[in-house]
């Protein structure tokens, strides 16, 4: 699922917003929505400093994953490693990246959306 937005100070709140909305219909009752929600608006904000006129963000999920790619459309723009760091802090982030293409950079977030086991419970 791609999702487009102009680029403007409302970009990652809107981005986050409707990914929310769609990933809910993907029935993952252990996704956690505020790593999800800081994951968009992390990736987005990070899009938006790239300078380019719009922002696209990419979902996509399997095997309990969720993954969302912001694209800044915006070729040769260096990667900016304050959003790893803010990626890091989430409790349910299984990997980060980025990479520049033709097509802009792209910066992603993988979060595991399996249910969590309660702490103190035997497996």
């Amino acid at each position: 699922m791609a999702l487009t937005f102009r680029v403007d100070e409302w970009a990652s709140k809107k981005a986050a917003g409707q990914a929310l909305d769609a990933v809910r219909t993907w029935g993952y009752p252990g996704l956690s929505e505020p790593d999800l929600e800081a994951a968009v608006r992390l990736l987005v904000d990070a899009a938006v400093k790239d300078g380019g006129r719009r922002v696209s963000v990419h979902l996509g999920d399997q095997d309990e994953k969720v993954l969302v790619v912001a694209l800044s459309h915006r070729a040769g723009t260096a990667p900016e490693g304050n959003v790893f760091d803010g990626l890091r802090r989430l409790a349910t982030l299984d990997s980060c990246g980025d990479d520049l293409g033709d097509d802009g950079r792209r910066v992603w977030a993988l979060l595991d959306a399996a249910p969590r086991r309660r702490s103190g419970t035997a497996a």
